[in-house]
């Protein structure tokens, strides 16, 4: 009976660090059907089949939230698909996974751009170069040439433009 007490706590503490070992993946093993699925969607997307490249990219997320090669990917076809807003969204998942990925933060900085957020890209970009020690590092390369380029003109039109109500629509207050 003397020995029941220790026992018992090593028998329970084998138990519970046996089955943490078990649950648990590393988190650089992403599940391989989800990188088949990215793979998929990639080459939907170079098809030209933005939809049912989003699909199954999405799929891939669903198969493995940790895959951040699917976020940048899906973040991608959002660009492609004129939605900045989505992208950026996207990219910023990317960068909770990895908060030093200069291609997600390049990726977002043009879309940023896309979405007429110059300021907030530049900021982008100063942090991409502080992370890549290199002169010639290729993402921050494009994202310097597209905060160059500038935001699309629609946006620059529709930035400058006031919000007016459509006609025939006015509202009147009603009296009690």
């Amino acid at each position: 009976m003397r020995f029941s007490g220790p026992a018992i706590a090593l028998s329970l503490a084998l138990a519970v660090a046996s089955s943490m070992g078990s649950t648990q993946k590393p988190d650089d093993q992403i599940n391989p059907r989800s990188i088949a699925l990215m793979q998929a969607g990639v080459a939907a997307q170079r098809a030209g089949n933005l939809p049912g490249a989003s699909d199954l990219i999405e799929t891939a997320l669903a198969v493995d939230p940790r895959n951040r090669a699917a976020y940048l990917a899906l973040a991608r076809v959002a660009q492609a698909q004129a939605l900045p807003g989505k992208a950026i969204r996207l990219y910023r998942e990317a960068l909770t996974l990895e908060p030093n990925d200069i291609n997600a933060l390049s990726g977002q900085g043009e879309a940023m751009v896309q979405k007429g957020a110059v300021e907030r890209a530049k900021v982008n970009l100063t942090r991409i170069r502080t992370i890549c020690k290199t002169a010639a590092c290729a993402p921050a390369t494009t994202l310097a040439a597209a905060i160059a380029k500038g935001p699309p003109p629609a946006v620059l039109t529709a930035q400058a433009s006031p919000v007016v109500p459509p006609k025939g629509k006015e509202t009147t207050a009603v009296k009690p």
